[in-house]
């Protein structure tokens, strides 16, 4: 078939003539007053972009050929979370992720699930190297493909402790990635996003996350050959979109710097809609915010979407709720074609503008944090946890006064709506005191304080 230009026809015009038009029909008004609105990002968001103003863009690399419809399970009965896990598999899932706070008896769990030979990650909220050993030796022996997602700096984070001390804690991970099972890299990002950081923040501390990962493999050994990110997705559509190719570019250049520890690793993203902006009340607009949140994960290049079911908060896990997160993801590949192109966003001259200006804020802010010590010293300092905690607290005025909305929430809420009959997990943040080596960075939802409120009014009938 021939090749021929579109829209050859029209005109072509310039971002200087654009601009133009634009100022005379404002008849008078300020171009930048009345057009330009910032972000909490303090990016600029132009009115029209353009090919004339595009500077040279990084390629993306590794973006997936395809990408996976994930099923999240808890593993509290080994019993129970195999039949979970077979259900989710009749149901549409093609990827696993469990989540176990303790060891649990691995044949029991997978001896069925492993015949459908799908990739599975396994977040252990625990350190046991022997039965990291024995997880891997038993996926290894099988020829299934897993995944340990070992993070013990993303532990320190949302505990403020160490698993047990952090030369133990590194040791183990060293050790962990050495084996020839298991030689992976995981960096956890959710706790930033879900305590309220920018995705300047995220992208910066995550790639000050791999740094401190990479230094300690130059330091003792090892050869990990994946780099696998968890990351929380918001519902600023395409600024995730641009959040998640940058990552894979700071990624590139970080490796770059590391070629001769790391000449071929693969890097991989695994996507889970945000908590923070989830609500309580008028409930089933979770599943608008999750949809929006899984759409800007593919388009931005995750190799699998994990879906929250719109009741996570308050329910616990149920077969509605859990088909419901899994058929959002079914309609989006099968019905909407969201695996039909491959990098789509690409030559989208506005996601591309941003993802290069999240990119150099993120890498300028990373050298920032290596420039002081590392992520290490500055979590210990409290210097991350406070620079969080102003974008956090920036955010949640936003919220408190109608800037920032949630349907349902703080605008158009229904009176009538009532939900003290019907919570069955503790929604609010739950305070912990211990004592703590470092101040842990904590999840909050926008809405809590609003939703607190309304249920005491509920109470007082």
């Amino acid at each position: 078939m021939k090749k021929t230009d579109l829209f050859t026809e029209f005109e072509s015009y310039s971002a200087k003539a654009f601009k133009q038009q634009i100022q005379y029909d404002l008849k008078g008004a300020s171009y930048n007053d009345t057009l330009l609105w910032s972000t909490n990002e303090g990016i600029d968001i132009k009115p029209f972009y353009h090919s004339d103003e595009q500077t040279q863009v990084l390629a993306v690399p590794g973006l997936p050929q395809q990408w996976h419809i994930g099923e999240a399970i808890y593993i509290s009965d080994p019993v129970k979370a195999a039949s979970l896990a077979q259900k989710a598999i009749t149901g549409g899932a093609t990827l696993l992720f469990f989540t176990a706070a303790q060891p649990f008896d691995i044949e029991m769990l997978l001896d069925d699930v492993i015949t459908h030979n799908i990739p599975m990650y396994f977040e252990l909220q625990f350190l046991n190297p022997e039965f990291y050993a024995a997880l891997s030796s038993y996926a290894f022996a099988k020829a299934v493909t897993i995944t340990i997602t070992l993070d013990p700096i993303a532990h320190l984070i949302e505990d403020g402790n160490w698993h047990v001390s952090m030369p133990a804690d590194l040791d183990h991970f060293t050790q962990i990635i050495s084996s020839k099972e298991n030689r992976g890299i995981t960096i956890d990002l959710r706790q930033y996003q879900n305590a309220g950081a920018t995705m300047t923040q995220q992208l910066a501390y995550g790639l000050g996350q791999l740094n401190e990962y990479l230094h300690l493999i130059e330091e003792k050994g090892g050869s990990p050959s994946k780099i696998t990110y968890t990351v929380a997705v918001g519902s600023h559509y395409f600024f995730e979109i641009a959040k998640l190719r940058a990552l894979r570019q700071l990624t590139a250049v970080l490796l770059e710097a590391h070629k001769e520890l790391l000449p071929d690793v693969d890097v991989a993203i695994i996507a889970h809609p945000s908590k923070r902006n989830k609500t309580l009340y008028d409930y089933n607009t979770n599943m608008l915010r999750t949809t929006t949140e899984a759409m800007s994960a593919i388009l931005g290049g995750a190799n699998a979407v994990v879906n929250m079911p719109y009741d996570a908060i308050y329910h616990k896990t149920n077969d509605f709720g859990q088909r419901i997160a899994r058929n959002q993801l079914i309609i989006l590949k099968e019905e909407s074609y969201f695996e039909a192109v491959s990098n789509p966003a690409s030559g989208s001259y506005y996601v591309e503008a941003i993802t290069e200006k999240l990119a150099s804020n993120a890498l300028s802010l990373f050298k920032t944090l290596e420039e002081n010590g590392g992520l290490l010293r500055q979590l210990k300092d409290g210097v991350i946890q406070r620079k969080i905690k102003e974008s956090a607290d920036r955010e949640q005025q936003q919220f408190d006064q109608g800037e920032l909305i949630l349907l349902g929430t703080n605008k158009h809420p229904n009176p009538d709506d009532t939900m003290q009959d019907t919570i069955e997990l503790y929604p609010f943040l739950k305070i912990k005191p211990r004592k703590t080596i470092i101040v842990p960075i904590i999840t909050k939802r926008l809405s809590e304080s609003l939703e607190q409120q309304r249920l005491a009014t509920e109470n007082n009938k």
